[in-house]
């Protein structure tokens, strides 16, 4: 069955302003990103579903609402130059995020998984993303710091060293917590942090360590 890309994410895009996002630039990302192609095409007539589904190792693509929410969330000061992103996952929220900012720079530690988003990218023409096979608690220090930091899986605690990498003015979007998980904000101003709890989530858990 073929699938309304354009029209299905025009309903995807009217339902997200519906739920709050407000955006017009994040809103207009979205609309432009088929995620159709971000799932196995058995889930293909789900993909527009306001709902996070599974892309294999474990792992999921997020709902658009929270890939909205995130990402609105890290802009709410401006446009970003720089942006590190922790845990490619499927390349949803990368290609979001490649529409909107200068340069994204995502790691991910499952080999396959950042083989596939590689090639979905290729196929969005997206050439500002850079991908690093790592450890996301260690984040990519040699290309920070960062103007914003966003993450797509839970730590337990905030990393000290994604802290470091984020730069003076900027924020950090992370979900953080083990069975109760929030979602925080974290503004930097020179050596203080601000962090501001905003909502009750569930991501996969941040694994430290261990390279798939």
């Amino acid at each position: 069955m073929a699938i309304d890309g354009a029209g299905s994410r025009a309903r995807l895009t009217s339902q997200l302003r519906q739920e709050g996002i407000s955006n017009d630039r994040v809103l207009s990302a979205m609309a432009a990103v088929p995620r159709h192609w971000f799932v196995d095409d058995v889930l293909g007539h789900k993909a527009y579903d306001n709902t996070a589904l599974p892309i294999g190792e474990g792992q999921t693509i997020s709902q658009p609402y929270i890939v909205a929410r995130m990402t609105e969330l890290l802009m709410r000061r401006g446009n970003l130059g720089k942006v590190l992103e922790i845990g490619t996952g499927s390349g949803y929220q990368t290609a979001v995020l490649a529409q909107l900012c200068g340069q994204v720079f995502s790691v991910e530690r499952i080999k396959n998984l950042q083989y596939q988003a590689r090639r979905r990218l290729q196929r969005l023409d997206l050439h500002n993303v850079q991908m690093k096979h790592g450890d996301g608690w260690q984040g990519w220090a040699s290309k920070g710091p960062f103007d914003g930091i966003i993450v797509t899986a839970a730590p337990s605690s905030l990393p000290d060293e994604l802290l470091t990498q984020l730069a003076d003015g900027g924020v950090m979007v992370i979900p953080v917590g083990d069975e109760q998980q929030v979602l925080k904000v974290i503004t930097r101003q020179e050596n203080t942090f601000t962090v501001d709890d905003v909502e009750w989530v569930r991501f996969v858990p941040l694994i430290s360590g261990s390279l798939l």
